[in-house]
């Protein structure tokens, strides 16, 4: 994957999230339930459920409204099928004909979606994880590491919810009631919008303006 160290263009850009749902004892262990990915403009190009490769032991419903009804394999699924290739798109839409995708379905779709692409969202590293893709670190703009947010809200170095940056810093609530993860990539995108030039001139002038990642989640970055 090439990185991007000049300003991207918009059609370089894509942002992403993931609902997740609990698997093994007590539901702790967190497994992709839902994917959305939305380009620049805020335009769904996937948001899709996805069948769980475990038996699930929480399905979290009350923050995510997912039920065992939305993952199973012969349910029909709310799913938007990605503008980005048309040749794909068909194939993908002839083998899942409108259900809830299998995992590895989606997991080699969204890579080859985000290769190449920055990719914009909220605690990125979760959903890098559980889809199990890595991706260059250089590539990401991840508004829970962006340095002059957590400024601005005095908490320099503590994680940030994303309604609370959504509520701070653009007056707007997000996440009321169960999440949606197609609002979730839209407002950490608005949230990366409200301050792109800053962020871009930071990077462009060898000064990278977010804290690291998680070390434990080293795994997630190239």
């Amino acid at each position: 994957m090439a990185p991007h160290y000049g300003s991207p263009s918009a059609d370089q850009m894509l942002a992403l999230s993931c609902t997740v749902v609990g698997v093994g004892p007590g539901g702790n262990t967190s497994m992709v339930a839902r994917v959305a990915i939305c380009d620049f403009r805020g335009v769904p190009q996937l948001d899709c459920y996805v069948v769980p490769t475990m038996a699930v032991t929480d399905y979290r419903t009350s923050t995510t409204g997912i039920t065992a009804a939305h993952l199973s394999s012969g349910r029909p699924s709310k799913i938007r099928w990605p503008f980005l290739d048309p040749g794909l798109t068909l194939a993908l839409a002839e083998r899942c004909k409108g259900e809830a995708m299998k995992f590895d379905v989606v997991q080699r779709h969204v890579a080859e979606m985000i290769k190449d692409k920055v990719v914009v969202g909220h605690s990125l590293w979760n959903d890098l994880s559980v889809l199990g893709i890595p991706h260059p670190a250089v590539n990401t703009r991840d508004v829970a590491l962006y340095q002059p947010f957590r400024n601005a809200l005095r908490t320099p170095n503590q994680l940030v919810r994303l309604p609370t940056l959504t509520f701070h810093l653009m007056g707007r609530n997000c996440q009321e009631g169960q999440q949606n993860p197609l609002e979730n990539a839209r407002a950490a995108l608005d949230l990366y919008r409200s301050h792109a030039s800053d962020w871009e001139t930071a990077i462009r002038d060898g000064h990278w303006p977010s804290a690291l990642p998680p070390s434990t989640f080293s795994r997630c970055y190239l």
